[in-house]
């Protein structure tokens, strides 16, 4: 296995991929052998392991959105997939690993998103938020008639996310209950006016809220251009 100081698998990634029942995109975030992400519809997390240029993982995944514009390509609501794969130039090449009879027809193509505008991490203080995977769920305010679904990683201070069509770069610092930091929100695959919360400009986002064991939530300012748009979120921890 490959020291974990020089994985290769690590950062954010938009994922692409392929089942018998369709195709979607999404988000992964990995890091010392952790892997978690989704989009606005389904979620993953679990672990992998590196041997020379080849990657394994399993993977526990669950739909967290039950709203049926999303379409159903996996057969079932919550699950176990095995994956295998390698390196391919700059991608990641991954498939069920049908040796453990997973039953699953699954392809994927990872591609990594820069992380470089990212502010540094934040600070958890006394009883700070716990690490893990949430859905988020934005709501307009100011009378907006508009919304967004998607997923957010929240680890020692950092921010990572996205969806389908976004990626988020970002960090916290919370104690005691509550939470505030900062995200830029980024397009990695045009929207083409599907998608119209933000368009496909990048947007800075300054919050603050608060949060539980297992939920969070916080009210955010974002400068889209020279307007300032405000929106809820709330976040529910799903691994």
């Amino acid at each position: 296995m490959r020291d974990i100081g020089t994985e290769m698998l690590k950062g954010l990634y938009k994922i692409e991929f392929e089942t018998a029942q369709g195709s979607g995109r999404g988000i992964a975030v990995a890091r010392d052998g952790q892997m978690s992400g989704g989009n606005s519809a389904f979620a993953f997390a679990g672990r992998y392991r590196e041997t020379g240029d080849e990657i394994g993982a399993e993977l526990s995944v669950l739909r967290h959105n039950d709203d049926a514009t999303f379409k159903r390509l996996f057969g079932a609501d919550e699950f176990t997939l095995p994956l295998k794969g390698r390196r391919q130039d700059k991608h990641f090449v991954l498939e069920a690993d049908t040796s453990r009879a997973t039953g699953i027809a699954f392809n994927a193509v990872m591609t990594a998103i820069s992380e470089a505008a990212a502010p540094p991490a934040g600070v958890n203080g006394v009883g700070g938020i716990r690490n893990g995977l949430f859905s988020l769920n934005i709501r307009m305010l100011d009378g907006i008639d508009s919304g967004n679904t998607g997923l957010m990683v929240l680890r020692d201070g950092t921010i990572r996310g996205g969806d389908a069509h976004f990626d988020y770069v970002g960090a916290y610092s919370s104690a005691n209950g509550r939470w505030k930091g900062e995200l830029i929100n980024r397009t990695h695959t045009p929207t083409m006016g599907q998608r119209p919360l933000f368009g496909d400009r990048e947007v800075g986002i300054g919050f603050s809220g608060t949060y539980n064991e297992q939920d969070a939530e916080g009210e955010a300012t974002a400068l889209a251009g020279k307007r300032s748009i405000r929106f809820k979120a709330v976040l529910r921890r799903l691994f």
